[in-house]
């Protein structure tokens, strides 16, 4: 017998308070109550013990979702709070998640013995339970299967009855859910806890990141009317490349290469785009084209970027503590590594006064640098460079404002995501400089849309719009030599 085992055998004993047979002897037998049918439908309500709650049906909103009861979640909670009284959790660290699991299994197995003695179970049932249960103890409960689901880009709670995932573009709403506002805070806190964040009423919001590199963001009552929010953008194990993106229409080939090329000499690349438009996964390609002999310093208020150079450093924001302090900001963390000797230096996403520290390291020999910036347009991007610039309170005039940006960025590329779900690059425009007090850009490449099929889904064309940039004589200097032809007026692709 294993020490798991052995430790987990000595506290298996029942326990008096919940044991349900026992208490059953004043209240008659505990009637056979199967919690599915053998379809995966609800059991008509059959007459309980007293000791469980009358049967009431939740939500399925999707197709296929398995509906669960209260009930349900009556037996799944008494089994977990046994369950961990009598888990060591100080084994967790200690031994193999198959080891755990296998623990586990066992443990409720004899526990659903003990409590629930005379409840029939099938074996699809029990698979169901166990599994939950499992997920409770090492991950985190009902949002674990979504996790572990490659389709699904985002998972999103509203409440604990509400949970809602994106796959291909598209949310659906699931028939998962958490037992109740409290469970669902417990999960809330073990994400945040896990890198050592925290929420609560003083500090109702957090961003976090999961251990694979997912992005969290939650929000508590107060500031959730109903109930605790929770979002989750999941990132692949395998981050997408170039030729990823040209599979999936974001981009075409041509347009690829001049990436490639920009990126290689060292042109400020500005990626802008709304939420969910697939900048950090174009961020991501992007660094793939970066020299492994490069230095590069990435800084993020959660860590997300998936960079696979060897030479990476990579620095993420702090919040407050307890106290109101030791806040590290964006901003702190810019010109801290403007003494790190960098070659690159890639700002996840600039959201306020960092905005001046990263336009400054890109004028004073950072040459190469990446960030992205929420906006809509290339021209909505610059304005909003000059309000977070403006943020940081030197009092420079509009003028010199929109002088110090176009002389920073060279490069803005806008990706959105359409109304079908689908994410492309819309844009590619070069910053040419100043007439008069506006700042001149002209676009290279875009994507026009012409329609939407019987299907629902997009059509369109990305074309050259017949501009030869003013950095094609930079490529062609650092020896990227780039197809004459792809600068003339034409059809790049249809999709």
């Amino acid at each position: 017998m294993s020490a798991i085992s052995a430790r987990l055998s000595r506290s298996l004993a029942p326990s008096p308070a919940v044991n349900m047979a026992a208490a059953s002897a004043e209240a008659g037998p505990i009637q056979a109550v199967p919690l599915f049918s053998e379809v995966g439908g609800l059991c008509p309500a059959p007459a309980v013990s007293p000791a469980l709650p009358s049967i009431q049906a939740g939500n399925a909103d999707t197709p296929g979702a398995s509906t669960q009861s209260e009930l349900y979640y009556e037996v799944k909670n008494r089994i977990h709070e046994r369950l961990i009284d009598i888990l060591d959790l100080s084994l967790l660290d200690s031994v193999s998640e198959t080891e755990m699991r296998a623990e586990i299994t066992r443990s409720v197995e004899k526990l659903l013995r003990e409590e629930f003695g005379r409840t029939a179970l099938n074996s699809a049932e029990r698979r169901i339970l166990l599994s939950e249960i499992q997920d409770e103890v090492l991950g985190l409960g009902p949002l674990e299967p979504f996790l572990k689901d490659a389709s699904v880009n985002d998972i999103l709670v509203n409440s604990y009855r509400s949970i809602y995932v994106e796959r291909s573009g598209k949310l659906v709403r699931t028939g998962a859910r958490f037992r109740d506002d409290n469970h669902l805070r417990k999960i809330i806190d073990r994400i945040v806890s896990r890198v050592g964040r925290r929420v609560d009423e003083s500090q109702p919001m957090v961003d976090a990141r999961l251990m694979d590199g997912s992005r969290v963001n939650a929000i508590i009552p107060p500031l959730a009317v109903d109930g605790p929010a929770l979002s989750i953008r999941k990132f692949s194990k395998d981050p997408l490349e170039l030729d990823d993106l040209v599979g999936f229409k974001a981009l075409t080939p041509e347009i690829g290469e001049v990436m490639r090329g920009i990126v290689g000499c060292r042109l400020n690349i500005l990626i802008s785009g709304g939420t969910g438009s697939g900048k950090t996964t174009l961020l991501n390609v992007l660094s793939r084209f970066i020299p492994e002999d490069e230095r590069i310093v990435t800084i993020e208020d959660a860590a997300e970027l998936q960079l696979k150079q060897d030479h990476v450093v990579r620095l993420e924001t702090r919040p407050m503590n307890i106290e109101g302090k030791g806040e590290i900001t964006q901003r702190d963390l810019v010109r801290n590594c403007l003494r790190m000797r960098p070659d690159r230096i890639i700002v996840g996403e600039v959201r306020a006064a960092e905005a001046l520290d990263m336009l400054q390291a890109m004028n004073t020999g950072h040459d190469g640098s990446l960030t992205t910036v929420h906006a809509n347009t290339p021209r909505d991007a610059i304005m909003r460079l000059e309000t977070m610039v403006s943020m940081a309170g030197l009092g420079l005039s509009d003028i010199s404002l929109r002088r110090f940006i176009c002389s920073a960025i060279d490069v803005i590329i806008q990706s959105q995501r359409l109304m079908d779900g689908t994410r492309k690059v819309v844009s590619f425009q070069e910053i040419t400089g100043m007439e008069g007090d506006m700042v001149t850009m002209q676009e290279i490449f875009a994507f026009e849309q012409t329609g939407v099929d019987g299907r629902g889904r997009v059509t369109g064309r990305f074309v050259s719009r017949g501009v030869r940039p003013k950095f094609a004589s930079r490529l062609e200097a650092k020896g990227v030599h780039l197809d004459g032809r792809l600068f003339t007026p034409h059809e790049m692709g249809v999709v």
